[in-house]
């Protein structure tokens, strides 16, 4: 199999090196808009490096991995299904509702697949929450809750790109919301705070966030940001029910300290950012696209999902916007 991959940042190099050592990828060709980072990763990956990716996709490919700037995201999947080629693509396809359409459309009339990162699909834990759901031991559900937090803020750079807290950070948590509870978000009521470093003030962005979701069959679920989680990476879930209740992402390097006289022992080497905690779900959702890309596996993120997601977080945007709660049926879906 031969793979080409488009961006060599730092998600990029890491899904490069997945996929090299993949035994079913057999060729791997990468470019990137700066052909001297291509060069070096290739370089130090046994790859190949296209000065372009109008020539990386005349490699005779078999599927296109997209991990590219997010703004490059939907072009790059439209010039994918041009050539007829699956594609692997990071969140988000785009960052609005029309963007995301569009390039939903360009895949569904090219035929073509598209698989989306929401790497927390592939993660151990949220995968048995997922079966515990839904083998109802946890009894009927009433209460979720989630926590996305990040050691620091990214470069203010990053932030006019980034879609805002809600699309870039917290549409993880609404993707895997549904995906455990297979249940539908129908509202939202949102808000966020700019009190932590000016340059989130300064493009209208916050630097924490909540939202407060209800679900189509009465679950309430409330989701947590912030960029500014000095203490270390922390992302859970916890899901509460009738029976039972269970967590998601609380380990022994979860990092949190009890104050309680009798409470676990605070963390000894906290998780330091996302491609620490989550490299296995990486390794394990390239692993899926491989299967699909051979036939041998269905589409277990598809463009539909992430749209759904997206919805999510755009409602939220405009609920912390507009001070007010906001239907989903308010956000334009693939039906209209």
């Amino acid at each position: 199999m031969r793979i080409g991959l488009i961006g060599t940042g730092r998600i990029g190099a890491f899904h490069a090196g997945v996929l090299a050592r993949h035994p079913e990828v057999e060729s791997l060709v990468l470019a990137d808009a700066d052909a001297t980072r291509a060069a070096r990763v290739a370089g130090a990956l046994g790859a190949e490096a296209a000065p372009t990716v109008d020539a990386l996709l005349g490699h005779a490919l078999d599927a296109v991995v997209i991990a590219s700037a997010t703004a490059a995201h939907a072009e790059l999947i439209g010039r994918a299904a041009g050539a007829g080629l699956p594609a692997f693509c990071e969140k988000p396809i785009a960052l609005d509702v029309p963007g995301t359409l569009a390039a939903l459309r360009a895949v569904e009339s090219a035929g073509t697949e598209l698989q989306l990162g929401f790497m927390r699909r592939f993660d151990a834990g949220y995968r048995a929450a997922r079966e515990a759901v839904a083998a109802g031991g946890l009894g009927r559900l009433h209460t979720v809750r989630t926590a996305s937090s990040d050691p620091a803020p990214p470069p203010a750079g990053y932030l006019p790109l980034s879609g805002g807290l809600f699309r870039d950070c917290l549409v993880h948590d609404f993707d895997i919301l549904r995906w455990v509870t297979g249940r539908e978000v129908v509202e939202v009521y949102a808000n966020g705070s700019d009190a932590g470093p000016a340059m989130f003030r300064e493009v209208g962005d916050v630097d924490t966030a909540a939202a407060l979701l209800t679900l189509d069959d009465g679950t309430l679920a409330t989701a947590t940001a912030t960029r500014c989680n000095g203490a270390g990476y922390d992302v859970r879930m916890e899901l509460a029910g009738e029976r039972d209740q269970i967590a998601v992402g609380w380990d022994d390097r979860t990092p949190l300290t009890s104050v309680e006289p009798l409470g676990p022992p605070s963390p000894g080497k906290p998780w330091t950012g996302f491609l620490e905690r989550f490299a296995p779900a990486y390794e394990a959702e390239l692993g899926a696209f491989v299967r699909l890309v051979r036939g041998e596996g269905a589409n277990p993120c598809d463009g539909r999902e992430a749209l759904e997601a997206l919805r999510v977080a755009e409602a939220c945007e405009r609920s912390r916007r507009e001070r007010r709660p906001v239907a989903l049926a308010e956000i334009p879906s693939a039906g209209d």
